[in-house]
């Protein structure tokens, strides 16, 4: 057993994988999805508090980072599976409910378990990407069919290439997300979604001289760490999953989810700016009928966990404690 910020790292078998997860306190259970390219520990701050608020806070290394299981072939990285990966977890730790919690990437994973498994998960707290009822929109087509050809999403699709830009130098790669997803980025300075002709996902990004408060040298250290043996294949490879997990979800078109929800973003996060961000925001009446809140957090960026994480904390407690 390890342990990393006073936190208990341990490891289960969960099928064909073995996950690594995080642990702290006891109680009902909470489970944190984290999205990309992060880390149980972009979660730290939550599992602390949540675990002294008298819950059993646990966040796992999602498949393909860090310490858990990062299988080779594309499709093993189905939404499907990152679910069944929960899922399985839940059970692992002989538990029969739990709420889940899930921020960028681990927000549809979040949403769309409580979705697909009102039994297991009792709540749901979605971070930056808001709920939208799955449907047989192919995304990567949609943009496709608009004459969008440069979204950072689209560039993620060939195997090899964001890996080569983005493992070259991962401290670089790492500082430069960080910062420029963050609420700390200049307004004016163009963010890495949008990839310039011949240019990579980082040519838009900036390398602070000072990081941020909300980040540290040591913070950095880790995920260096953790990206420097686990490489960035299998993060990317959720992404490469994105048409194929429209067919998946078929079972669940158009279905809103009916437990008690919440949705906290950053003002600043560019996932708000996506094109049907707004639309999906204001249709939680219908999607999220049990929605207890929205939190848009003046000055955060896309990180709003780390950025904000004594504001969240109490978002989370309070809801938590609600249920």
């Amino acid at each position: 057993m390890t342990t990393v910020d006073g936190i208990e790292l341990k490891t289960t078998k969960l099928g064909a994988i073995e996950m690594r997860y995080a642990e702290a306190g006891g109680g009902p259970l909470v489970v944190f999805v984290h999205g990309w390219p992060e880390s149980w520990y972009s979660w730290r701050h939550q599992v602390k508090a949540v675990a002294a608020a008298g819950f059993r806070a646990v966040a796992p290394d999602m498949r393909g980072y860090g310490g858990t299981s990062k299988p080779e072939a594309i499709e093993d990285y189905a939404l499907p599976l990152l679910i069944g990966d929960v899922v399985a977890l839940v059970r692992a730790l002989g538990e029969s409910q739990a709420v889940v919690i899930g921020h960028d990437w681990g927000a549809p994973v979040a949403w769309n378990a409580a979705l697909m498994r009102p039994d297991m998960f009792r709540a749901v707290v979605g971070m930056s990407v808001p709920f939208s009822p799955p449907s047989s929109v192919r995304f990567m087509d949609f943009l496709k069919e608009r004459g969008i050809t440069d979204f950072y999403m689209q560039y993620f699709q060939t195997p090899g290439v964001a890996e080569a830009a983005l493992e070259k130098d991962v401290r670089s790669s790492i500082r430069r997300l960080s910062f420029t997803a963050s609420g700390d980025f200049p307004e004016e300075a163009r963010g890495f979604a949008r990839i310039p002709a011949g240019g990579d996902i980082l040519s838009n990004t900036i390398d602070p001289p000072t990081l941020p408060s909300w980040i540290t040298e040591a913070d950095i250290d880790y995920y260096v760490g953790e990206f420097s043996r686990s490489g960035f294949r299998g993060g990317l490879n959720w992404y490469r999953n994105i048409n194929r997990n429209a067919g998946l979800q078929a079972p669940f078109y158009g279905m809103p989810i009916r437990q008690p929800s919440l949705f906290v973003a950053g003002a600043r996060d560019g996932v708000l700016r996506f094109p049907n961000a707004k639309a999906q925001i204001e249709a939680f009446p219908k999607t999220l009928p049990a929605n207890r809140g929205i939190h848009i957090l003046d000055g955060a960026g896309h990180w709003v966990q780390r950025e904000r994480a004594n504001q969240v904390n109490e978002l989370l407690i309070k809801f938590l404690k609600s249920l």
